[in-house]
């Protein structure tokens, strides 16, 4: 089964580590370890930094666990390949998204749940053939968001380097 600490290692990379940031046109406006403060306004975090300190970065990994890892149900997922592109991708995306694009890959429903036939359908398939099969599938996802909000263009390529880097691990 798979672990969520080599996962959270992983993707918290793909974030930019433990730092405060505001990037102009990014829809989720100021983050912190990839917390955005507009998506998610009453994480406890947000009043330590406003507060002028730093959250714990077990804060950090219990948020990620309950709202991404949790909501993939990582822990239930055989493969640790598959569950981290998944969670990675869960954080980037949101987990019906990303759940959606799982279920498309692994040729079940696409209802953005993660089910028990979504669970067998990806311990089913083969993990590498999922892995190469979702990062196009999530790199077809950037390039319509790209094509549809041309404000987004900027953040493409890495999105593009984020999902090859996951394809690669």
């Amino acid at each position: 089964m798979a672990e969520f600490e080599p996962a959270f290692e992983r993707m918290i990379l793909n974030e930019g580590g433990y730092v405060l940031h505001e990037v102009p046109g990014d829809r989720g406006g100021q983050t912190y370890a990839g917390i955005a403060r507009r998506r998610w306004p009453d994480w406890e975090g947000w009043k330590i930094i406003d507060a002028g300190g730093t959250p714990d970065a077990s804060l950090v990994r219990a948020f990620y666990r309950e709202h991404f890892w949790d909501a993939i149900h990582g822990d239930e997922i055989q493969d640790q390949r598959v569950a981290s592109t998944l969670f990675d991708f869960a954080v980037n995306a949101g987990t019906r998204t990303a759940i959606r694009l799982a279920q498309i890959v692994a040729g079940t429903s696409p209802d953005g749940v993660m089910g028990p036939k979504t669970l067998a359908a990806l311990d089913a398939m083969d993990p590498e053939m999922f892995v190469l099969r979702y990062t196009l599938a999530k790199i077809a996802r950037y390039a319509q968001i790209a094509t549809r909000d041309r404000s987004q263009r900027k953040f493409l390529l890495g999105w593009i380097n984020r999902a090859l880097r996951e394809a690669d691990a």
